[in-house]
Formats: structure tokens, sequence, C-alpha cells
């Protein structure tokens, strides 16, 4: 089993606890000493996600905390999630979702927060998010970060509790079998609204400043370059819920003429690296101009962005 320190793994359980992502574990995972370091989490949920303009989000987002509260552990102005992601040299995740394919998965290293300080030791999931028909499903588990790295980038065997070794196997497996490769990381500041008693399971998210890199995948690298990979001036407003939606949430949505659509950080970042041809589902910024004139050139005419004017938390 692999160990870290009491504060650190008790940090990341109440983090992940509050961002309710911890759902569908068993009692017993629940009552598991704060001590260990690897627990595995399953759950399932339906998710809904919508483009918004970020001048817009915050009314939104006003609106829904009358029947909702805000994420008690994330700081003002939200938190970062960065995420690196694993695909075969021939994109077949990639491809897959394109595809919309009733079943299919994906293969990714998490981690919460500022990437300032990021060490072998700072804990990250790994996670196998996969589609099946209309339900995400999601398994995890926490791990050192350079423990991660070991499994997925080394492709050995680490050290894992009995209850953990099938997700263990099948991540080993995944990037073996297919010869998964580190092919993009992600990053956006999160704030997130969780339901109340009436809305147990509902989760509502708003994702901004979304950018990347398709090279030095590396979460501690001191100057990393990033480039938007989504217009700056949207958000990506997702709701999550366990069965159904409430009606107050889909009444707010009509009333704000706010329109499905079906987008993939992921699928958005390859295309906008160029490692693919931009799909139907690319979020252009020619097709979603701001509200006001903006005086930055269009996303594909901007160099990459050194990584000092994008850090977690900047405004």
């Amino acid at each position: 089993m692999v160990f870290l320190s009491k504060a650190a793994a008790a940090r990341e359980g109440r983090a992940k606890e509050a961002r309710g992502e911890d759902g569908g574990g068993t009692g017993s995972d629940s009552e598991e000493p704060l001590h260990v370091a690897s627990r595995l989490h399953a759950f399932n949920r339906f998710e809904l996600k919508y483009l918004v303009p970020v001048d817009q989000a915050a009314d939104i987002r006003d609106e829904l905390a009358e029947r909702m509260d805000t994420d008690p552990y994330s700081p003002v102005g939200g938190y970062g999630v960065w995420s690196l992601y694993y695909d075969t040299p021939q994109l077949r995740f990639y491809w897959e979702k394109i595809e919309g394919l009733k079943f299919r998965r994906k293969l990714r290293i998490r981690h919460y927060g500022n990437l300032d300080g990021v060490t072998d030791e700072s804990p990250v999931c790994v996670e196998i998010k996969q589609r099946v028909n209309r339900v995400t499903q999601k398994r995890r588990i926490t791990l050192p970060y350079g423990v991660a790295r070991q499994l997925c980038d080394g492709r050995e065997m680490v050290e894992h509790s009995a209850k953990e070794s099938a997700f263990v196997q099948e991540v080993l497996e995944l990037v073996i079998r297919l010869n998964l490769q580190p092919t993009a990381i992600t990053g956006y500041q999160r704030e997130a609204l969780v339901g109340r008693t009436t809305d147990t399971g509902l989760r509502v998210t708003f994702d901004r400043r979304i950018r990347g890199r398709d090279r030095d995948f590396h979460f501690g690298l001191d100057t990393p370059e990033n480039r938007f990979t989504i217009p700056p001036h949207l958000s990506v407003m997702e709701i999550k819920v366990n069965e159904r939606t409430p009606h107050w949430i889909t009444d707010l949505a009509a009333r704000r003429n706010l329109n499905l659509v079906r987008i993939s950080k992921y699928v958005q970042s390859i295309e906008a690296f160029g490692l693919a041809p931009r799909s139907v589902f690319h979020v252009d910024e020619a097709d979603c101009p701001p509200s006001t004139p903006s005086e930055e050139p269009p996303l594909q005419q901007r160099p990459a962005q050194h990584d000092a004017s994008l850090k977690v938390g900047a405004q």
C-alpha cells in the first residue's frame, strides 16, 4: 500500500468529497482512515453541457445559488483542474468520441488545484472515464504523482490494495495493449455548486479559461506553454445528475436560451493543436464571437502563451 502524509490525504479527501466526486462509493469506503492514499471510487451520472459567455455565467450562477450551495472547499474564483489524457498513436479514443460509439473509454491523470509545487508526492487521480449509452461512468484511485506516472508512463505494476487490484490491472492492460501515450494536457478554472436536500446528486459546474498543451507532459514544469483551446470569452456549464434533471434547472436553461452542445475538452484540444481535422463539434471563435469586440487576434492566429499569464487562480 502506498501512503501519503495524513495532512495531504485529509486535504485531498475533503476536497473531493466537497466537489461531489466521491459518489458511488460504498459505506465501508467512506469509513476508511484518511491515511489510506488510494481509495477506489466509482460513480455514474448524466451530464448536460452548455456553452455560456463568461459575462453571463455570473448571472446564471447567482440564480442557481438561490437553490443550490456553493462548494464550501473551493476558494473565491474557483479551483484549478488539470488533466493529462492518454490515447493511442492513431487517436483511438478521440475517434470513438467523434463517431459517437455507445461504449467508449478514456484514461487520464487528474490534479486538482494549482500546479505550482507539484512533486512526485502530490496526490493525483488515475481515472478511467467511460460512456455507456447516455450514462457517464467514472472509476479512479488516488495515488502520489510519481506512482501514477510509474503506472501509466512506465507501464509498471504499482503497490495497491486488494480492492484496487481490478482497476490497476485494467489501467495497466489498457496502456500496454493499446500502446497508450500522453497526448494532451487540459486545464481550466472551475466553480461548482451542489444541490441541497431536495436535489441530492445535483451538481453544476462552470469551467472557464480552458487551455492546454500538446507537449511537455509533466504537471511540475516550471515554465510550461499553454494556449486557449476554447475562446476565452466562453465558459462550459455542466449539469450533472444521478437520475433526473430537476424541472427548475431545465426551465432556467430554456428561459436563458441555453442550447445543449456536444463538447469535449479533450476533443477540442486535439483539434485546436492540429492533431486531427476540426470536426462539426469544434467550437470556433468565428462561430461564437464575443458580445463586445476583442482586441486579441483569433485563437488560430495566436502564438502559444507562456503559462505565467495562465496560472491557476489568475484572473
